[in-house]
């Protein structure tokens, strides 16, 4: 059924309705549209000046017309593209159905039935039967599909078909899930009248209208339904002569021709026409790509492979006729099929498994990619192939393999009694187009939860690494507060003051805070706050000369220029910078040297304005290959479990400013030079650009 149907009549039975809503429901279908905005601006409601909108279209026919149009339209939409249907005149049975409809509202509004569109609906499909079974059997059913509808035809249809058509029909609309007696009112048409007495009013309505529709020699029959539906003659007779005109009307808004509708009804036929053999064959045809498609849309709106797997052995069940059905997966390593735990044999299944390289018809069927068909009679057959005999309770088996992109992902296995393997060979193109659908879905499927799996393993890496690199900064900080701790001890023996060492401990332990905090949070943060580099540069300095960690062989320089040095960026990343390279840089001096720590200026790169920051020590230099690998997170000589990460932390920090970090190293010495964004550097480049292109 088309959703806008079903959204429709929802939006038509709420009491709160409005134009613009219904509007914009029914501008989602091009042929409605079409069609309302023609019958709107036809002579019969065209007044002064032509209706151009939607809405005023709608506003212009009035309710009534809109729900007799909206839900003709889809009905006609939904069942005129039913296979074989374009090969047979339905000008009869739509006159018909028609007319029921019209009847069928009518009587409910007699009634004060609250839901005036659903009788018009039901009215309206209470035959729709009679199109299923000629699209499932056109051969045995295109003669009666033109008879009256009445018992003896109903009679007909269960002995050839073994189903009537009020029984398709209920089927068919119990598939839309509507939460309605609409399926019931289909199924009970033909009841009688003795039965129908408590039912539900939209069952006694249907029945009603269809009797009055097909009147001839029935008087008694209407006259017990029109006392179910607490009516009278009088009113049967206003019903009566009204409906003729309406369904001319609105058959003429729809473009349905029923002129000759009349002289379109046979008898009741037992034998069914000679039906040329091509045109079956090719209606086959048509009609199994249709179904295979459907069957591709809905493999494609599953979630998840479990729910997939239940979608394919289920459709498999139902397209197929099995009995049962399950899959086998291939394994990862290509060896063996698994059983997928499904339906009432869950445990058997996720515990079986069929070797491919141990034989047998399932694995050949497997490994040379074909279909094939296993009897239990007649056949020698192996341990596995006898376990699935038992656990599907079937005397054959259907082996169809899912093939994607010239790789077996698996079996699908149908049980079905042996009697049908011949139907099956002639189906084989249809089962194989199914194959190749399910098994596109399975590839999607199965490549979704590999990419899943995947990013799964990369965020715990990440994760990983991160928690070892927060373990690395940590002892920075640790280390700092370590030394103070000791100066403290030393300045509280002396009773000196220490509010200044008190202060520095405080920013130490939240910055350890901080560091920790990182852990939740993967991403790099964003920030656009201002730091002044000689501040941090001095709190860094401090750090390191009130402790013991600075050797007194160590001399350490301060170079900074005396205009503002600011920078975009954030302060506590800037320090922990500083205090690893600076910590590097005692470590690499050993015995002793010279640190130095200066501001160069500003520098342009690539029209970005830039302040440069050099740290540089005059240590006995790194070898060519340390240099190559200088910032990746490698393994160090120096002892520790943490030891060798420091600098590709403070690559990531350069980074995350939107910084540039560079490293010369020799005999005399190392050099790290620090580009980092100069404060607004952004807008003052953009400002440039702008002039610049003005003055072009």
């Amino acid at each position: 059924m088309p959703q806008i149907l079903i959204k429709l009549i929802e939006h038509l039975q709420a009491d709160d309705a409005g134009m613009p809503e219904l509007a914009a429901l029914i501008a989602k279908d091009a042929a409605m549209t079409s069609k309302i905005l023609t019958v709107a601006n036809s002579s019969a409601y065209h007044r002064n000046q032509r209706t151009v909108g939607l809405e005023q279209s709608l506003v212009s026919l009035g309710t009534d017309m809109i729900k007799t149009l909206v839900i003709s339209e889809s009905v006609f939409q939904t069942f005129n593209s039913f296979p074989h249907s374009g090969s047979t005149d339905l000008r009869g049975f739509w006159k018909g159905s028609l007319t029921t409809a019209v009847i069928a509202r009518d009587v409910a509004r007699q009634m004060d039935y609250q839901h005036l569109e659903e009788a018009y609906l039901a009215g309206l499909l209470h035959n729709v039967g009679r199109l299923a079974l000629l699209a499932t059997a056109p051969k045995e059913y295109a003669f009666n599909f033109t008879a009256r509808d009445d018992e003896d035809l109903c009679a007909v249809e269960q002995r050839t078909l073994q189903i009537t058509h009020a029984e398709a029909g209920a089927w068919l609309i119990e598939r839309w899930n509507l939460d309605s007696f609409l399926a019931d009112s289909v199924l009970y048409h033909h009841e009688p009248i003795a039965r129908l007495e408590s039912s539900h009013p939209l069952i006694r309505i249907v029945r009603l209208a269809h009797l009055l529709c097909c009147h001839d020699d029935q008087e008694q029959a209407i006259e017990e339904s029109a006392r179910l539906c607490n009516l009278d003659g009088e009113k049967l007779d206003l019903i009566l002569k009204n409906a003729a005109r309406q369904v001319e009307k609105s058959a003429n808004y729809l473009g349905i021709d029923l002129t000759g509708a009349d002289d379109i009804v046979a008898p009741v036929a037992y034998a069914p026409p000679i039906v040329d053999p091509v045109q079956q064959r090719l209606s086959e045809e048509v009609r199994n790509m249709v179904l295979v498609s459907e069957m591709g849309q809905t493999f494609a709106r599953q979630h998840g492979e479990s729910g997939l797997l239940e979608a394919m052995t289920r459709s498999a069940r139902i397209l197929f006729d099995f009995e049962t059905a399950v899959v086998l997966l291939e394994n990862p390593t290509g060896h063996a099929l698994h059983g997928v735990p499904t339906g009432e044999h869950q445990n058997r299944l996720a515990e079986f498994v069929v070797p491919l390289n141990k034989g047998g018809l399932v694995a050949q069927a497997a490994l040379e990619r074909k279909l094939s068909y296993i009897n239990r009679d007649g056949q020698v057959h192996n341990v596995t192939e006898e376990q699935l005999f038992r656990i599907l309770g079937s005397e054959s088996l259907v082996c169809l393999p899912l093939v994607a992109n010239q790789r077996c992902l698996g079996v699908l296995i149908g049980g079905a009694p042996a009697w049908q393997l011949p139907l099956f060979q002639k189906r084989e193109r249809f089962l194989q187009s199914f194959g190749t659908q399910a098994a596109a879905a399975l590839e999607t499927a199965l490549s979704e939860r590999g990419h899943a799996r995947r990013q799964i393993a990369q965020v715990a890496e990440e994760y990983r690494e991160a928690s070892r690199r927060v373990v690395h900064e940590v002892n920075n900080p640790l280390s700092i507060i370590k030394n103070y701790l000791s100066v403290l001890d030393s300045k509280l023996a002396r009773r000196e003051p220490v509010v200044g060492e008190m202060s520095i401990l405080n920013e130490e332990i939240d910055r350890v805070g901080q560091l920790i905090n990182g852990l939740a949070d993967l991403q790099p943060t964003e920030t656009s706050r201002t730091t002044d580099v000689g501040k941090v540069v001095d709190d860094v300095l401090r750090l390191f000369r009130a402790t013991d960690f600075v050797p007194a062989s160590v001399q350490m320089v301060v170079r900074m220029q005396e205009e503002p040095a600011e920078i975009d960026g954030d302060a506590d990343m800037l320090k922990q910078i500083l205090v690893n390279l600076i910590k590097n840089a005692v470590e690499a001096l050993g015995d002793g040297g010279r640190i130095e720590i200066s501001n160069r200026g500003h520098v342009n790169r690539e029209r970005k304005l830039y302040l440069e920051l050099v740290v540089s020590d005059t240590g006995p230099g790194l070898s060519a290959e340390v240099l190559a690998n200088l910032f990746s997170p490698v393994r160090s000589s120096k002892e520790g479990a943490n030891h060798g990460l420091g600098l590709s932390i403070v690559h990531t920090l350069v980074k995350k400013m939107q910084g540039l970090i560079t490293c010369r190293s020799g005999k005399t010495g190392t050099t790290f030079e620090i580009l980092l964004p100069a404060k607004g550097s952004t807008s003052q480049v953009a400002g440039v650009q702008t002039r610049v292109m003005d003055s072009v």
